[in-house]
């Protein structure tokens, strides 16, 4: 794999349409929001779970392409083969050990030399890894307006529940949506920390799939219609970066046609992208 030299960042758009695209459980499963400015939140580590996702789905059983963090694993036994590898017993502590534990896991699992890892438990120690690809928080562009839907099921789970509704037979639920929310993501790419996780320019072609087509694979009725809109990227032509990144961001501006309407599709905004060069960095429109 060819190594990575250049700093990246990059801004996603992507939207949902009468979905929950990231329920808080400290809420009731409420999509979350931003109490002081009602604008929806969606954490980072939910869309990197659809990253991996999306590894796992299109790389399964490539080698170098494992997905560590899976759902249910039992994170020190997916380490042992580390250990084992390393030719040493899980309880050993040398230092030298956990070191090329730790390289076995960065050459095995894409998600570890992606976005790091603590893996630096008692059992199976393989130390903690910085990871160079790095998200925010995604934010609505717009406040929105989380709404309360009652649904019915025209079935019981008991008989005792038939019998005390005399054969009728319906149970009574709700769920959470937003009815439209066009949200934005902003991401960092270090080649520093690539360089050491040996993150390379494969890795970032896949990443690059992956932002733009994880939502084709994560359908649920929960979700609604969850889509990626556009991707722009910064690419700089080194390794420590022609600009910062804060200005960069400001050269993508969505507004939205109407401001006097609710938005309800992603034409009801305009999405500018400056292209006034800048010297040292490409400015690439990816989707």
């Amino acid at each position: 794999m060819s190594a990575m030299n250049n700093r990246y960042e990059f801004v996603l758009l992507f939207d949902v349409e009468n979905g929950n695209p990231n329920g808080d459980p400290d809420a009731g499963n409420l999509p979350r929001v931003d109490a002081e400015t009602g604008r929806g939140l969606i954490t980072d580590v939910c869309l990197k779970r659809k990253v991996r996702n999306y590894v796992d789905l299109t790389r399964a059983g490539s080698e170098g392409y494992n997905i560590y963090v899976r759902e249910k694993a039992v994170l020190s036994e997916v380490r042992e083969p580390a250990y084992e590898a390393a030719g040493a017993k899980k309880d050993t502590k040398g230092a030298e050990v956990v070191q090329q534990a730790q390289k076995w896991m960065l050459k095995n699992f894409f998600d570890v030399r992606t976005f790091g890892a603590v893996m630096s438990t008692k059992e199976n120690n393989c130390g903690q890894v910085r990871g160079p690809v790095q998200f925010t928080f995604s934010s609505s562009i717009d406040p929105i307006m989380p709404q309360e839907v009652s649904i019915t099921r025209m079935a019981v789970e008991t008989s005792k529940e038939a019998k005390d509704q005399a054969g009728d037979n319906r149970t009574m639920g709700r769920k959470h949506i937003v009815p439209y929310g066009l949200y934005r993501l902003e991401g960092f790419i270090s080649a520093h920390l690539a360089g050491q996780t040996g993150f390379s320019e494969e890795d970032l072609a896949l990443l690059w799939e992956a932002l733009i087509n994880m939502f084709e694979h994560d359908r649920s009725a929960a979700r609604g219609k969850m889509c990626a809109r556009k991707l722009f990227v910064f690419k700089h032509d080194n390794a420590i970066g022609k600009a910062p990144a804060q200005t960069l961001f400001k050269r993508v501006s969505v507004a939205r046609n109407n401001p006097a309407s609710p938005a309800r599709a992603f034409e009801d905004y305009t999405v500018q992208f400056d292209k006034t060069p800048v010297p040292g960095v490409e400015l690439m429109e990816m989707l």
